[in-house]
């Protein structure tokens, strides 16, 4: 036995000197069979080295008794096979341990934090001698790092996750000691985390408040732990926020609402009146107007209505689709339309014979095709390849709110569309004089300067004088554009037709235009009364009896003036129409020469 005592001592004393972080090295041989304590070496470090290890005798395990679980080192193996105890930490899955190390604890006596290893040794028989080996290794150096991801490779991993911030709206951030070595509890911060906010401390929290506060909300004396010590959600928005001051901008929705309401209206309204413009479509009024092209243009302009829908809600994506081709599409639309009836007039009023140009509804939409069917696929190649998204941008308060994203898309576009309205303007300046059944060539061309002078005053408005307008000042500009624009244009185009069928006119004809010598198969607004049937024989021949009866008239009319003047054999009445009082002197002619009347100088009574 002194034998194996000395063997004892030389096996802890060598292990304690092996390495300068060991503080203690025991080793116990234990009776296999009854499992009392036979021998235990106990050898300590001391203090600062002064006379090298030393070992110990005084309150140490005692010897003919079971060694006692109460140290934080030892388990005895017949009843934790395997040293499965809490006191030991579980081994990582990639390494393989002979023994088990121990969960960090403080020595009072060493006055140090320390983790043992420990390594149970198996007896040679089933009577024999059993033996139990362990370490105190000193891991006061090291750092106590509470929160989640370690910093450094000096810190211990099983204190990692053991902070008590509140992981759903705070983080854990490690303050190193710079001047103490001593392990302390809450060593910490706890931040707000992004979105979220605290009143009190700006969004951080001392860790040792935190454990104080935790510890007491444990032991139920105070839930300051829930109520001071956790982080606010931010404001709908926010990334970042010191309050709940919203970051998002308030839209009215009374006030939007209202707004789409009489937009909605409107486009109810564009459908029956082409109803009832289709109802009444044979009334001279509509007919000469072409009643496909006024139909296309209700139809456009109730596309133009709809972008009020579309720009409605909060914008995304298919907000953006569909307010883009909704309101690109509906200005094409009308505007092609208006344009053609246009040109149509523009045509037929620079002829300079007197052959009377036809250019039929059939003839004006193969020239419409094609300019809508460039914007259908402008728009097709815009949505497929670049498709129109929302972005956030801030307003003149910095509240954030969805606007849809322009692009080079948006600005080709705009060009075309200022270029388009140039020709269009051009044509308009072109039959500023032209005569036209029911005025319908002032009126179109009215519309399309208004149309004009609405898109670019509101495209100034957008970039120079509200360009950070919030999303119900947006709103609004939208519709002022929609109903200055859309609603004028139907008022001018189609109001004066509308008002003279309620009056009962809409079948009779201009008498302003047929007094100007506007016929209705020579009108100006197109082609004719039928623009797509066969020409009406008897109306014509009407027309044709009534201007020769005009020029017989006039024919006679300067017989008898050319009779009466200067012939000395008709006296006429005095008083009368013809008389020297009333006629003149001298009526001249282009066909007259420069110093004569119509009839020539005066002859002699002899030649008469």
């Amino acid at each position: 036995m002194r034998r194996e005592g000395r063997l004892q001592d030389a096996m802890a004393k060598s292990l304690l000197v092996s390495d300068r972080g060991i503080l203690a090295a025991r080793v116990l041989a234990i009776n296999a069979s009854s499992g009392l304590l036979v021998n235990c070496a106990w050898w300590q470090r001391q203090a600062l080295d002064m006379g090298g290890p030393r070992k110990l005798t005084e309150n140490i395990m005692e010897l003919g008794r079971r060694p006692s679980a109460d140290f934080p080192w030892y388990e005895d193996a017949d009843s934790s096979p395997g040293l499965r105890s809490p006191k030991f930490m579980g081994s990582p899955v990639n390494v393989a341990y002979k023994g088990w190390w121990t969960y960090p604890y403080y020595s009072c006596g060493a006055r140090r934090w320390l983790t043992s290893y420990s390594v149970p040794i198996p007896s040679s028989g089933r009577h024999g001698l059993k033996g139990f080996l362990s370490l105190d290794v000193d891991i006061s150096h090291l750092e106590v790092n509470q929160c989640d991801i370690g910093s450094s490779e000096n810190e211990i991993a099983v204190f990692h996750g053991s902070h008590k911030c509140h992981n759903n709206t705070s983080t854990c951030v490690y303050r190193p000691a710079l001047n103490t070595l001593s392990w302390t509890r809450g060593r910490y911060q706890c931040l707000c985390r992004k979105g979220y906010y605290a009143k009190n401390d700006g969004g951080i929290f001392n860790g040792s408040l935190v454990e104080v506060a935790w510890l007491e909300q444990k032991e139920n004396s105070s839930n300051a732990w829930n109520e001071l010590f956790v982080c606010k959600r931010c404001a709908p928005g926010c990334d970042v926020c010191r309050d709940d001051a919203p970051c998002l901008a308030e839209y009215k929705w009374p006030f939007r609402i209202t707004l789409l309401s009489i937009s909605v209206f409107c486009v109810m309204c564009t459908l029956v009146m082409n109803v009832y413009m289709f109802k009444h479509r044979k009334l001279k009024v509509f007919k000469l107007a072409s009643p496909i092209f006024l139909s296309i243009t209700l139809f456009g302009c109730a596309t133009m209505y709809l972008e009020m829908a579309a720009i409605f809600p909060i914008l995304d994506q298919y907000s953006c689709i569909a307010t883009k081709w909704s309101r690109h599409l509906g200005f094409c639309i009308t505007y092609t339309a208006l344009l053609m009836k246009t040109w149509r007039v523009s045509l037929t009023y620079r002829v300079k014979s007197a052959h009377k140009v036809k250019l039929t509804d059939k003839q004006l939409l193969q020239w419409m095709v094609p300019i809508l069917l460039i914007m259908l696929i402008y728009l097709g190649t815009w949505t497929f390849s670049d498709t129109p998204n929302a972005e956030e941008i801030v307003d003149n308060q910095g509240l954030k709110f969805k606007q849809c994203v322009y692009n080079w898309w948006d600005h080709s576009l705009a060009i075309g569309e200022v270029l388009f309205l140039a020709w269009g303007i051009r044509v308009c300046y072109n039959v500023r004089n032209a005569e036209s059944h029911y005025n319908e060539a002032r009126l179109i061309s009215y519309a399309i300067y208004n149309i004009a002078i609405v898109n670019i005053m509101m495209i100034a408005f957008h970039l120079f004088i509200f360009p950070r307008a919030g999303p119900d000042i947006k709103y609004l500009l939208g519709f002022i554009r929609t109903q200055f624009s859309t609603t004028t244009t139907i008022a001018l185009v189609f109001g004066p037709k509308i008002v003279r069928v309620l009056r009962g006119q809409g079948d009779q004809w201009d008498n302003r235009a047929r007094s100007r010598g506007v016929t209705a198969s020579f009108s100006l607004n197109g082609i004719g009364l039928v623009p797509e049937d066969t020409p009406d024989l008897y109306q014509e021949n009407e027309e044709l009896k009534e201007e020769i009866q005009k020029l017989a008239a006039q024919i006679e009319f300067m017989k008898i003036v050319h009779m009466e003047i200067n012939n000395r054999h008709l006296k006429p009445k005095a008083g009368g129409y013809f008389s020297t009082l009333n006629a003149p002197t001298v009526v001249h002619s282009p066909m007259a020469g420069k110093q004569g009347g119509i009839l020539g100088p005066p002859k002699a009574p002899e030649e008469l």
